[in-house]
């Protein structure tokens, strides 16, 4: 199953709006001929409305800079892959997903990078992973494959097929892979990376033309055929220079959300916070984190 990049759009900055005390006259940020709107009535509206999602992510940031480091470089380098990967529509796919513009798209990013890094910091990755994922990296691979969601009914569907049933009718038939199982379980070329480890490490393990035994993963139950495999023309930049970004991926990809969850709670705790704001004052200990 191709693993999909989420990013999830925060409103930033709310929370520094400063309310007038009542000795004050109101600051109007709005004026209308049928009434004005003061500083204070925007601060108390977007308090109630957005106020705790927005101040959990703030106190978030300032939290994980402090344990953590991302370098101007590392956003950069991820948001010139995501140009190349959108070519002309990059604009457009900023303004679908809910950015004002690249810079909102950074902070958002930035942020992404450092709970990330939160949750792979205590994640070993061996040597041997990150060569056999580099050499994956120079090949894909295309397969088909039905999923389903025991391991008796994908021990029945194995036989069958090794009995001479017909991988495309059995995958449209019994996938719950609605994507693919229309295509007969076909799920195209893909490279190292694209894919559960799960179903990489079997698929790249496979002559073509064969047919694994089922393979479990987080999806399910999953009967892999390898159909064909293809050298990647585009030259690769030496291990050296790409070590660490395999390793951070491949990291990624073990990543227990429950435990990682567990991590993020403990970091919050660690910080003690204290919110002096009427009536979030709780909101760290009634809520969880929300992990991009």
């Amino acid at each position: 199953m191709k693993k999909l990049a989420i990013i999830a759009t925060i409103t930033a900055g709310v929370i520094g709006l400063s309310a007038c005390s009542p000795d004050e006259d109101p600051e109007v940020v709005v004026e209308t001929s049928t009434g004005n709107i003061t500083k204070e009535d925007f601060y108390e509206e977007m308090k109630a409305t957005t106020g705790e999602s927005v101040l959990q992510q703030m106190v978030l940031t300032k939290i994980l800079e402090d344990r953590y480091e991302i370098d101007d470089e590392e956003v950069d380098a991820q948001i010139d892959m995501y140009k190349m990967q959108y070519g002309e529509q990059w604009e457009m796919v900023l303004m679908s997903s809910g950015f004002a513009d690249e810079d909102d798209f950074r902070n958002e990013l930035r942020m992404q990078m450092l709970q990330q890094e939160a949750m792979i910091e205590d994640i070993e990755v061996s040597d041997e992973e990150i060569e056999t994922r580099y050499e994956r990296l120079k090949e894909e691979v295309e397969a088909r494959h039905i999923l389903v969601e025991d391991e008796e009914t994908a021990n029945e569907l194995k036989s069958q097929l090794d009995d001479g049933a017909n991988f495309s009718d059995l995958a449209e038939e019994h996938s719950t892979d609605t994507n693919s199982a229309v295509q007969g379980g076909d799920l195209g070329f893909f490279s190292s990376g694209d894919m559960v480890i799960e179903f990489e490490d079997v698929a790249y393990g496979l002559e073509i033309g064969e047919i694994s035994e089922p393979v479990a993963s987080d999806f399910g139950w999953h009967i892999i055929q390898l159909t064909d495999r293809q050298e990647i023309e585009s030259e690769i930049q030496d291990l050296d220079e790409i070590r660490e970004n395999i390793r951070k991926e491949i990291a990624m990809g073990k990543v227990d959300e429950s435990t990682a969850m567990e991590k993020m709670n403990q970091i919050i705790e660690d910080a003690n916070v204290q919110v002096n704001i009427d009536g979030f004052e709780d909101i760290f200990e009634m809520q969880e984190p929300a992990l991009q």
